[in-house]
């Protein structure tokens, strides 16, 4: 199972502006930051290396995603339903 429910280390307001969602509507931001974060977490895990840098995903998606979309998610990934590709 991936590590969504590992609990953040500091907060933060907002996450930092990313060129690639420059629009006021940050659902895509949240999205692909919660796609990045859990191909990251699985990427590290097969060459069984640190998911520390994994962690920037998940602050920013933990910041900006609210949280009944990310349980939603999660429930889907962890009964292989999740649309996304990961």
């Amino acid at each position: 199972m991936f590590g969504s429910e590992k609990p953040t280390s500091g907060r933060w307001r907002t996450p930092p502006f990313d060129p690639r969602f420059p629009n006021q509507n940050q659902t895509r931001n949240c999205y692909q930051n919660f796609l990045d974060y859990h191909r990251c977490f699985k990427k590290m895990n097969l060459r069984g290396k640190s998911t520390q840098p994994c962690e920037y995903y998940f602050r920013v998606f933990h910041s900006l995603c609210p949280m009944s979309w990310v349980q939603r998610w999660t429930e889907q990934i962890r009964d292989e339903t999740f649309a996304g590709k990961i």
